[in-house]
């Protein structure tokens, strides 16, 4: 009973000293510079909270680990509890589902639950383009943050890797007069990616140079995050899955018309093999010591948004609670998680928790991005109808949900009255966070709301559609009931991308909707709630790997590009290895 006192006393003397440090210089700290106030805990002290040896571990120095697929336990994952966090439309620069997912992991610990949060990994696109990193904020943060941000245990690498040498295979079976499967290049849709925001890349020429340097034609680049090799690996079992998986890739078709497989090339072991390590979750900790396990990193708006089944059921296995977040907003991230990876991996969130910011709901309301931190009750009352249809989808899939305001030092105490006020009156939970001030004492009000909707058993996830129904159909009720789209309409390449996914058999594949975040409907400029708009179905992608369907929606393309000015210019590095820039 003394040394859990004298614990308890240590966690609340840092947690105090924290805050003391953060309100002293709250003007002048970067989430960089709070990170590196912390010190960090050997990764051997954070497994042993989850019960693991040091010899369950592939260690990345003192402070990453590798955990092997052996330790997820089917039965033991069933008596977890599963939480999403899920936001409204985000503004530019996101609204914090990082961090509250990591703010809220640390209040249940807090409040006596084992907790485990397990995130995605980041691009590098994003943290040399916008947001400059991507683990959270304030004192909710995973670290070590500089590692995690940049290139981690190499995942990003090896799947780059795993992609592109189908690529190359692919090219060299269509020059090869010895080999040859016969492949109609012009059938080809398999680009090359990598883990950068580059627009130049988009559309390419690829073969030129004479005989020798391969046949000429037009390609591209993705982002890897939006690889299918990505999407595989997220939702694989296992190695031998993944492997499986890799080789039902279709590639296009012969001369003949005979479709093509990457098994037809026989590469699909060669890839896994370069996918032997990054297949296994990587474990680190929060700020407060707690574990966290990070794994795949596929973005929400061109691809399913959510990390690795393998990483949730090993959270799961260890924890009573798995916090876990999905890209952007409920009508991307959150229906993909509910709709593909829920259903095909049998899981069943008993909550969801839905990231709200003042500043959104301004925005949303018609505000100007540049008068976000004035107050304005009226702006922000105008975009309280996103929230609200964000809260009718959640609850399409008979889960409850749980408003959870991400404050911001700007926010007025009218504003978050208005948001609180709107909950009570639609009887729908709500709680005032925190977390990037206060880490988990700035959720303790949250977690207590999650934990008693856990106990209530009121959750009881249904899926949107089945996934045997038509493709029109599966398409129309997204649309139409997650977007609020009066119709849908399809150009002449989508429609004949509709009779190849017949001919092929796969219409019984789930849809992973390629759609703008910044709005509900698929033209960024519709903000709010907006109603009576026509959802427009540019193409269809076939990813016959990580097993779904990916129509893409109005101006979406699967290659970001960089801002005029990049985050990467305010990113360094000094003589003795100290990072800066990163926030």
């Amino acid at each position: 009973m003394l040394s859990l006192l004298t614990a308890f006393l240590s966690i609340s003397t840092h947690l105090l000293l924290n805050w003391d440090f953060y309100e002293s210089n709250k003007e002048h700290m970067s989430d960089l510079e709070i990170a590196k106030q912390i010190e960090l805990k050997h990764i051997k002290s954070i497994a042993a909270k989850l019960g693991l040896d040091e010899d369950d571990l592939e260690m990345y120095g003192k402070y990453k680990a590798k955990l092997p697929h052996s330790i997820i336990d089917m039965e033991k994952l069933k008596k977890s509890n599963l939480i999403l966090v899920t936001a409204i439309s985000p503004t530019p620069a996101g609204e914090g589902k990082t961090t509250m997912s990591i703010g809220l992991s640390e209040g249940l610990n807090q409040l006596g639950k084992q907790t485990t949060v397990v995130l995605r990994e980041p691009s590098l696109g994003p943290v040399f383009g916008i947001k400059g990193g991507a683990t959270g904020g304030g004192y909710s943060q995973v670290l070590p943050m500089e590692d995690i941000n940049l290139h981690f245990t190499g995942d990003f690498s090896a799947i780059e890797k795993a992609h592109n040498l189908l690529s190359a295979v692919i090219d060299n079976n269509i020059q090869s007069k010895t080999n040859s499967l016969g492949i109609d290049a012009r059938t080809v849709t398999w680009k090359r990616v990598i883990d950068m925001n580059d627009r130049a890349l988009r559309n390419i020429i690829v073969g030129l140079g004479g005989t020798t340097s391969g046949v000429p034609r037009q390609s591209g680049f993705d982002i890897t995050a939006a690889s299918e090799i990505m999407a595989i690996l997220c939702l694989s079992d296992d190695l031998e899955n993944l492997k499986k998986r890799l080789g039902d890739i279709f590639i296009g078709y012969t001369f003949g018309k005979t479709p093509v497989f990457a098994r037809d090339l026989k590469v699909e072991g060669a890839m896994a093999a370069l996918l032997k390590d990054a297949v296994k979750p990587n474990l680190v900790q929060t700020i407060e010591g707690n574990p966290a396990i990070i794994h795949g990193g596929p973005f929400a708006n061109i691809a399913q948004g959510t990390n690795s089944v393998i990483a949730t059921r090993m959270g799961m296995t260890l924890s009573d609670y798995t916090v876990t977040e999905a890209g952007f907003g409920a009508d991307l991230g959150a229906e993909k998680f509910l709709d593909i990876k829920c259903q095909s991996a049998g899981l069943s969130p008993k909550a969801v928790v839905i990231t709200t910011t003042i500043r959104a709901l301004k925005y949303h309301g018609g505000a100007d991005l540049k008068t976000l931190t004035q107050p304005n009750v009226e702006a922000l009352k105008k975009g309280i109808p996103n929230l609200e249809k964000h809260l009718e989808n959640v609850k399409q899939f008979n889960i409850v949900p749980v408003i959870a305001i991400n404050r911001f030092v700007s926010d007025s105490d009218e504003e978050i009255e208005a948001i609180q006020e709107f909950a009570k009156s639609n009887n729908v939970r709500v709680a005032l966070a925190e977390v990037w001030a206060k880490g988990g004492k700035g959720a303790l009000d949250l977690a207590q709301h999650v934990i008693e909707i856990v106990a209530s058993g009121e959750s009881n996830f249904k899926p949107l559609y089945n996934w045997d129904s038509s493709v029109k159909e599966k398409i129309a009720t997204i649309a139409t009931k997650i977007y609020g789209a009066a119709q849908v309409d399809y150009t002449s390449k989508a429609l004949k991308n509709l009779r190849t996914i017949a001919d092929l058999g796969l219409e019984g594949l789930p849809i992973c909707m390629a759609k703008t975040q910044k709005s509900l409907s698929d033209n960024p400029k519709l903000i709010g709630r907006p109603t009576g708009f026509t959802i427009t179905i540019r193409e269809i992608e076939i990813a016959t790997g990580a097993g779904f369907l990916i129509p893409i929606t109005g101006d979406m393309m699967r290659m970001p590009g960089l801002p005029a000015h990049p985050a990467s210019e305010n990113i360094s590095i000094d003589n003795e290895g100290n990072i800066s820039g990163l926030f």
